[in-house]
């Protein structure tokens, strides 16, 4: 912690460079896009995206899982999607997954996860499964793109999603990072396939 520490700050010493920029915010945010990516440290969004504070709405989740939408069953990754669409407008939805994710490869491994409950529990909501299996590259790069794809298809059974996207006020990605390269790759819908930005 103490890296975190002082790291925060130093950041805290050098705001006065930036006041104006920080001000700015207060009066409220209008990000241009919703980034659903997994939770792992490595995965960094405004590094990736080079976004600056007020354009980039985040939702992260362990293996950046989708749950189905149930209006019955409200849940936090529903309300956050929700409000980005309803409230914020953002215009732009991406999905990233990113090669080494440990989601992923419990779920085409099949491994025991009994040890930590919570995350088997959560990582029933990423089904399909994706495809792979034992014998699959660390990276799973195949296995994470097809699960990234998956939870595209559930953000669009979101109401208000699908309802933007009909009218042509929302647009939605698949991405897929590698952490031991930086590169990034976005699926393109008439390859079939993830192609480097």
């Amino acid at each position: 912690m103490t890296s975190l520490f002082d790291r925060a700050r130093s950041f805290t010493a050098h705001v006065a460079d930036h006041a104006e920029e920080f001000r700015a915010l207060e009066s409220g945010q209008s990000p241009e896009a919703l980034f659903i990516t997994c939770s792992d440290s490595r995965v960094v969004p405004s590094l990736i995206t080079g976004a600056r504070p007020g354009e980039l709405f985040e939702l992260r989740t362990a293996g950046n899982v989708v749950p189905e939408y149930g209006a019955g069953r409200p849940c936090a990754e529903a309300a956050t999607i929700e409000y980005a669409v309803e409230v914020l407008g953002v215009r732009d939805i991406v999905v990233c997954g990113h090669s080494h994710c440990g989601a992923v490869g419990a779920l085409v491994r099949s491994e025991d996860l009994s040890a930590v409950p919570a995350v088997r529990g959560w990582l029933e909501h990423a089904t399909p499964r994706p495809a792979g299996g034992p014998d699959h590259l660390p990276d799973l790069a195949a296995s994470v793109q097809d699960h990234a794809l998956n939870q595209l298809r559930r953000l669009r059974a979101h109401p208000r999603v699908a309802e933007r996207v009909t009218e042509g006020a929302l647009s939605l990605h698949a991405w897929y990072y590698e952490v031991h390269t930086g590169s990034v790759r976005a699926y393109d819908a008439a390859g079939d396939s993830f192609r480097p930005l």
